[in-house]
């Protein structure tokens, strides 16, 4: 967000209360994806083909841009482009047949996979995958790191603190920090992830736990092309490699061991619920791992991001990409907000909609 506004000729002052790139940040396995925690056809059914077919691509072309934006500004984060398989998770090939149709339906890439197809291909045992191009992988940290600092070459200002209070104006917008001082600017973005002030009242939104393991280094194990994996299910479970040959898997997302201590407690457990579901999806792993962590993992009941002006608080915006999808509909949210802020709309700020009410109970 501070790397668009500052490219946009803004002045940028970035309100941070940790150091910069921990919390959530550490936590991302960072796969790039465009696809969406819904797929679309589920998504068609809660919002209608014309806005679900919007919401993918501007994902699409979400992740290009941020491909894009790393190459040209030579940003580090180990960037590496990837082909995604989106499995069946069960016999269930029908579904991800009607999914692809309506894919290409609405413009989108990919190509149907059978089970003799996925298993000569890449060796998987299911019943059926979508495999599309368009994704990536990367270092979450370094990119992050790699974005602050030319946030920071290109004029922002980073200040510690703990942002408290908003009092919203019809030409600013003053904060209040924990140490007592006070920021006033003509506009606010929240964007701070999982820790959302009070001023954002979302119904849509839950909070939920993921945990993710790393094996040891094998490079002689991995899958064909090494592409990013994930599976056809609401709680699904989700793959990567990494340069050194490692295994990164995760999944097992529970919205009740939602509180930190409570949720590091159970590490050792799901790490070893983590370690069986990757024997049964790629035996010829090997499951001695060399990391195991877990992290907060808040989701909306659509799948989509909360982005765009705050109800009842005047130029202030908020910059959630809430779902697996983090990292792309982050980048999605400096582009919607910063044309806001120049004057300019989008019919995608009603698709993300601070106050949207979840299609589902509606």
């Amino acid at each position: 967000m501070a790397e668009r506004l500052t490219r946009q000729g803004r002045e940028v002052v970035l309100i941070d209360r940790e150091k910069p790139c921990r919390g959530s940040t550490a936590a991302s396995t960072a796969m790039l994806l465009w696809e969406i925690d819904r797929s679309l056809n589920e998504l068609a059914l809660l919002i209608g083909f014309d806005r679900a077919a919007r919401c993918y691509q501007a994902s699409l072309r979400a992740v290009n841009e941020l491909q894009r934006l790393i190459l040209e500004r030579a940003l580090p984060g180990q960037l590496r482009p990837r082909q995604s398989l989106y499995l069946a998770r069960d016999d269930d090939a029908r579904s991800l047949r009607d999914e692809l149709a309506l894919r290409v339906r609405a413009g989108l890439p990919g190509v149907f996979l059978d089970h003799r197809a996925l298993l000569d291909n890449f060796g998987f045992a299911r019943a059926a995958a979508i495999l599309s191009p368009g994704a990536a992988e990367a270092d979450p940290v370094q990119l992050a790191s790699g974005l602050l600092s030319l946030s920071l070459s290109q004029g922002a200002r980073l200040v510690q603190g703990d942002a408290v209070a908003f009092d919203a104006g019809k030409d600013s917008v003053v904060v209040g920090l924990d140490g007592g001082h006070e920021i006033e600017a003509r506009r606010v973005v929240l964007a701070t992830g999982y820790a959302m002030p009070r001023i954002i009242q979302p119904t849509i939104q839950r909070v939920a736990s993921s945990w993710a393991i790393a094996t040891v280094p094998q490079p002689q194990n991995l899958w064909k092309d090494e592409v990013l994996i994930w599976e056809a299910s609401e709680d699904y479970h989700y793959a990567r490699t990494t340069p050194d040959g490692r295994i990164i898997f995760g999944g097992e997302d529970d919205d009740e061991l939602i509180e930190p201590a409570t949720r590091d407690r159970a590490i050792p457990e799901k790490s070893r619920r983590l370690a069986a579901e990757l024997s049964a999806l790629w035996p010829r792993a090997i499951l001695e791992t060399d990391y195991q962590w877990s992290g907060t993992f808040d989701t909306t009941d659509d799948g989509l991001p909360l982005i765009g002006a705050v109800p009842g608080f005047p130029n202030i915006f908020a910059a959630y990409g809430y779902g697996g999808n983090g990292i792309t509909f982050s980048y999605l949210a400096s582009e919607l907000i910063a044309a806001l802020i120049a004057g300019r709309s989008s019919p995608l700020l009603d698709d993300f909609a601070i106050e949207r009410v979840s299609p589902a109970r509606a």
